[in-house]
């Protein structure tokens, strides 16, 4: 099996950089989806209470007879559940559906208003109490990372956000390298909405690889980790095949300059 790109988060543990995302699958869609990812390579399985999959995430790591160290699993509190005590009980609700003694990663799904600093302590717990092995956030641009300096003593290792060529925030990504916190991009692929750019079109023929495998290995050559969502076993292998090759500084570059602060997701900013 060909090396994984991986990184060491800041509290020392190592992640999968590229792994698979579940939003919107469910019963046997989303068994059979990690069953296939973990059968091609992947090792890194991102899931949340509100996607209503856990149950069947944690059925398919069994499933596939790997032991449970060698898969990093990340689950998150949902927006229902905010609060001290409310959280504690949602990563309780979450540990059992999973049917698992830990979670690798769990974070805060959304900023939500006016109990962001409860939801954030009680994370603190979790991880002080060796229930996780690592605690970040998602959603939580600029503005909330700053509000959470105030009254966090451990920074998030991870903070995951929409990310991608056409939304590509580069005073978050400096903020987060200044910090070390790890980056990790869900909906890369924009859903497919911007895979037939022209400009990223020119690039396929010069690497002669897809539009997707393109913007996944940009997520990649800037240290992004990045979360692909696919059910389909070929589209798995294909979002896995970007840790193939490795693209030239200018060509990078010039993906960067696509931004134009496309979002397909809710806009976190409307929770500030």
């Amino acid at each position: 099996m060909v090396n994984q790109p991986i990184t060491t988060l800041s509290n020392g543990i190592s992640m999968p950089l590229l792994g698979l995302g579940v939003y919107d699958m469910y019963n046997q869609e989303a068994e059979r989806a990690v069953l296939d990812a973990l059968d091609i390579g992947y090792r890194l399985i991102d899931t949340a209470s509100l996607y209503e999959n856990e149950k069947e995430i944690g059925n398919a790591i069994r499933q596939s007879g790997m032991a449970r160290e060698e898969i990093f699993v990340t689950t998150k509190v949902g927006n229902n559940d905010h609060g001290f005590d409310a959280t504690l009980k949602a990563f309780d609700t979450s540990l059992k559906k999973l049917n698992m003694d830990y979670v690798d990663l769990y974070l805060v799904h959304w900023p939500v208003k006016g109990q962001r600093k409860e939801t954030w302590l009680a994370l603190e717990k979790l991880y002080q109490d060796k229930r996780v092995r690592a605690i970040g956030v998602a959603n939580y641009l600029l503005p909330f990372l700053k509000e959470l300096e105030g009254y966090a003593s451990i920074t998030p290792v991870l903070d995951q956000v929409e990310l991608t060529p056409w939304l590509y925030d580069k005073t978050l990504v400096t903020y987060c390298a200044a910090n070390r916190i790890q980056l990790q991009s869900y909906s890369p692929i924009t859903r497919g909405k911007k895979l037939d750019d022209p400009r990223l079109q020119i690039l396929c023929g010069k690497y002669q690889r897809t539009p997707a495998q393109l913007v996944l290995r940009w997520n990649l050559e800037h240290g992004f980790s990045t979360i692909p969502k696919s059910s389909s076993k070929q589209r798995l292998q294909e979002n896995f095949d970007s840790i193939l090759f490795t693209m030239d500084k200018e060509d990078i570059a010039f993906m960067d300059s696509f931004n134009e602060d496309f979002r397909i997701c809710d806009d976190p900013m409307t929770m500030l």
